[in-house]
Formats: C-alpha cells, structure tokens, sequence
C-alpha cells in the first residue's frame, strides 16, 4: 500500500501547536475526529495512551508512529504531523520528535495494519527524506511530497 493514497486534505498538519506527548496525540486525534465518520476522539485518545504504556512509539531519528487498533472505524486512518521544535516523546534515542505519523485501523485489518506501519517505517529511516520533509512548505508541499511515496 501506498501511504500516499491513505493520506487527506486535513489529516496533514504541518505546524503542531501541541508541546507534550499527550497533547500530540490529542491534536492529530482532533484532526481525524473532525474527518472520519464514526471516529469517536475520547475512544482513539484512549486506545493510544493504552499503546503508548506497552512502549513508546518515538523509535529515534525524531520520528514517533503512535498507532492503534479499533473497531468502530471501517478504514485505515491516517494523521501526519509536523513539530518544527520538538516534542519530547520518550523517544528511543532520547531525543525529541518532530515528525508524527498516526495511524488508526479496524480490528480486522491485521496484515494491512503491520505493512502500513512497516512501510512508514522504511520511508523514514531515509535520512534525505526526512530532511524533504521538515524543509516542505505547508500542509501542500507535504501532501505532495507524502502522496509521492
């Protein structure tokens, strides 16, 4: 699967206001409440604080992909942030995060699940792409930029 083609208009946010673990989560939960039929926020904030205590999504290189299962959607969800500071995640590398990827899928969709998370995480082990990706303008050149992968 392309990430590319799970991406939306609204669900790339290229300016995080947020500065805590927990109220990242919250803002790219907004952003997939406010476009996702049957997304209840409170429910998928939950799910992924719960994901967080099993162990950090922050797996270095100032990239974190908190993600979650859940049964009350129908699709893959995709959010993509960016941090132009920093986030402080308990990341692997103790570093703080500036790129988020948020991913929310159905119950049912295991495999597609595990190959959406693997393909995010190919893609950013590029240093290059992720200099391409902190350098992007706005929430288009992002867009362009992810649909391209």
């Amino acid at each position: 699967m392309i990430i590319g083609d799970l991406l939306e208009e609204g669900l790339v946010l290229p300016a995080l206001a947020a500065r805590t673990k927990n109220a990242v989560l919250a803002e790219l939960v907004a952003a997939a409440g406010d476009k996702v039929p049957g997304l209840d926020a409170a429910t998928a904030l939950k799910v992924l604080k719960d994901r967080e205590k099993l162990g950090t999504t922050g797996i270095g290189d100032g990239v974190a992909i908190p993600h979650g299962k859940m049964d009350c959607i129908e699709r893959i969800v995709l959010v993509v942030g960016r941090s132009e500071q920093g986030v402080e995640f308990d990341s692997l590398d103790h570093r703080p995060c500036n790129i988020f990827f948020l991913v929310l899928a159905p119950e049912q969709v295991v495999g597609q699940h595990l190959r959406v998370l693997a393909g995010i995480s190919r893609l950013l082990k590029d240093d290059a792409f992720r200099r391409s990706f902190m350098a992007a303008e706005g929430a288009d050149g992002l867009l362009r930029l992810l649909r391209g992968c």
